[in-house]
């Protein structure tokens, strides 16, 4: 057969050579489905699809020689090693990393020279024969910062501030001894969904009810064990299940049960009832909100910066937000430092801090400690993720390593791969010497 290179695919020939070079073992078939979803985005009919696989199969020795064309300037290098014999260093759009692992968004981009900054939406297409991210890309600086959601000119006509005037009568704490209060969950998780079909190894339910209901028992719960004016309230992440059923790094499927739309309004309106029920009671409400975690990132990132400008716009004297956007970040109260983490990050930490210590971990921990100067502080280690409550107080002298269990029940993946388990959450007083610590266990479901 001849070459057609004056035929309509003609102007493919430089996707369809990456594409080659990635595996020259692909079929004729597989490229063409390949490069149907990456340049026209799988709206090729059926003849249409013939003609290109023929096309390709027409022009495969044509464009896969001389190599030495097959590369721009920008990557002369890599045309030098594969004239020498030498594997190239890079495979053409596939998201699979070298260890067969699916890469991340941040690190495919940073593989393929691409500017991560301006990604401004991706998702990963993996029913090709060669996994890819269809990326979209903010067009320049002032697109992108068209496109971020500037919710403090969205709330400033919007809320009238509250200034709360605390009667003597409702302060009882203040001769207790107790320095200030706080409460701690982890792995919220909304949007989650736990038994699909009815047919889990393990019944459970966790929807929009079932989130507010435990809304409920955990401010009747704080308040129970008030002794302070002063609460500290801590969120350990993963908010958020996930964007598009998928996590935040794009390549853990997930069954769900709302849309990113009504997950959005689901997860505000609990961070707002759950502050506005709280400071009804307490004087000063500090909380600390994780966003860099491996479920929710970049989304639960989007409505805790919702929630912040607006109970912070409202209630300007008593309520301070941290969206703690750092893997790791510490917090100073008096003689105690909180150093608190998800356990999990959206890019690098497939498994993370466990849930037991180990001598890696303690070291790692130390490591922090060191940099930071922290040694004058009596410090809890806080983390999420492994939905376990597990606390260590003796493995280590220079700090206490808490593990929360999840307020959310356990995903159907996880129950039928490992096992059931209990959701909790956990209240603390804090004394000048002491503290108390109340673990709140929900019933089997």
């Amino acid at each position: 057969m001849k070459n057609n290179v004056n035929s309509r695919w003609s102007d493919l020939d430089q996707e369809i050579k990456k594409v080659l070079l990635s595996d020259s073992n692909l079929g004729n078939t597989k490229i063409a489905l390949f490069i149907d979803n990456l340049v026209y985005n799988s709206v090729l009919d059926k003849l249409e699809m013939d003609s290109l696989r023929k096309y390709i199969s027409r022009n495969r020795e044509r464009l896969l020689q001389p190599l030495e064309m097959l590369f721009s300037p920008t990557e002369t290098e890599l045309t030098q090693s594969i004239t020498k014999g030498y594997e190239p260093k890079k495979q053409f759009f596939t998201a699979v990393a070298k260890d067969g692992k699916i890469m991340n968004i941040e690190t495919y981009c940073k593989f393929w020279g691409l500017d991560f900054e301006k990604v401004r939406s991706f998702k990963l297409v993996t029913h090709t024969g060669i996994p890819f991210y269809n990326i979209a890309f903010y067009e320049s600086d002032s697109d992108k910062q068209d496109n971020e959601i500037d919710f403090l000119n969205i709330f400033k006509d919007k809320i009238e501030p509250v200034k709360i005037y605390y009667a003597s009568d409702s302060l009882p704490y203040v001769a207790s001894g107790c320095l200030f209060d706080r409460a701690v969950y982890t792995d919220t998780h909304v949007a989650m969904e736990v038994d699909k079909d009815g047919f889990a190894l393990y019944e459970g339910v966790w929807n929009e009810e079932e989130i507010f209901k435990t809304l409920t028992i955990f401010v009747n719960e704080v308040l129970k064990n008030q002794k302070s004016n002063t609460l500290l309230l801590h969120d350990l992440g993963d908010l958020m299940d996930g964007w598009d059923g998928y996590t935040t790094r794009g390549g853990h499927k997930l069954p769900q049960n709302m849309d990113n739309q009504k997950a959005f309004d689901v997860a505000l309106l609990f961070k707002i009832r759950m502050a506005e029920s709280l400071i009804t009671k307490y004087e000063i409400i500090e909380i600390v909100n994780i966003c860099e975690d491996n479920h929710g990132g970049a989304f639960g990132y989007v409505v805790n910066s919702a929630f912040k400008t607006y109970i912070e716009m409202k209630y300007p004297d008593n309520i301070r937000v941290t969206n703690q956007r750092k893997f790791i970040d510490h917090y100073i109260k008096g003689n105690k430092c909180f150093i608190l983490t998800h356990g999990k990050d959206s890019k690098s930490l497939k498994f993370g801090f466990k849930p037991k210590l180990d001598p890696v971990q303690i070291e790692k921990i130390k490591n922090y400690i060191d940099e930071y100067k922290l040694w004058q502080y009596d410090i809890e280690f806080s983390k999420g993720d492994s939905h376990q409550l597990l606390f260590d107080c003796t493995s280590s002298t220079a700090f206490e390593y808490q593990n929360f269990g999840a307020i959310s029940p356990p995903s159907d993946w996880v129950k039928t791969n490992f096992k059931n388990t209990l959701r909790c959450f956990t209240t603390f007083n804090y004394y000048e010497d002491q503290k108390t610590q109340n673990n709140y266990i929900f019933k089997k479901q």
